[in-house]
């Protein structure tokens, strides 16, 4: 059995919260400084539609948020300003992308956000939260039911995962050719309903990209 460390920790002025790691599997690999190199490019971003999105989801002052595979935090400073003074937990399983966060959060004196070291199959959050987010990150996650079971796990009572992943059926998909690197919104739903969730909107604002809001609680008839 893996033996967990946790630990927690004021760095200038964020909790860092960290456990230890489990060795395990993550789709389309690369170090954390590549992958922030990638995520931050202002081309990128500008097509997040970050603020619509951020919108969308109804936080209210006071929620906790977890930004499941935060990477570089381009979600995660508009969340946590969202929902200040409540928390928005940046959880990644790379120490590269703990150290960009903390770094990030305290350049821009936003003092709500506290970056986790989380696990391949589970995020390891440190309380129950309002809303956990996915940005194009379920489809490197290889074992997502069991994920996803863990992730629902974290939810209080009425609490949502949102997701938005590249559309697989769009022939212009970066991974069009990589059936490992594909989520069906199909699949989505029957793993989302395993957990209990049911499915409370599906918003149209990506082209190439699905948007969908789940919610704890019974299905509608």
């Amino acid at each position: 059995m893996t033996t967990r460390l946790v630990l927690s920790m004021f760095l200038a002025g964020l909790t860092f919260v960290q456990v230890s790691v489990a060795s395990g599997p993550q789709l389309s690999s690369r170090p954390a400084e590549s992958w922030i190199a990638r995520l931050e490019r202002p081309e990128r971003v500008s097509g997040l539609k970050i603020p619509e999105v951020v919108e969308k989801l109804g936080l209210t002052p006071g929620d906790v948020v977890a930004d499941l595979g935060a990477g570089a935090g381009v979600f995660s400073w508009p969340l946590a300003r969202a929902v200040a003074p409540g928390t928005l937990y940046a959880v990644e399983i790379d120490k590269g992308f703990i150290e960009h966060l903390t770094k990030r959060a305290n350049e821009q004196q936003i003092t709500n956000v506290r970056p986790v070291l989380g696990q391949y199959e589970d995020p390891q959050l440190p309380e129950k939260v309002d809303l956990a987010f996915f940005h194009d990150v379920l489809h490197h996650v290889e074992k997502r039911p069991e994920y996803l079971q863990s992730v629902a796990s974290y939810l209080k009572p009425s609490g949502r995962i949102a997701v938005i992943e590249l559309d697989a059926t769009d022939p212009n998909s970066s991974h069009s050719d990589e059936p490992e690197l594909q989520v069906m919104k199909e699949d989505l739903d029957t793993w989302m309903t395993a957990t209990g969730l049911r499915k409370v909107d599906e918003i149209d604002m990506f082209e190439g990209k699905w948007f969908v809001i789940y919610e704890k609680g019974p299905a509608t008839q």
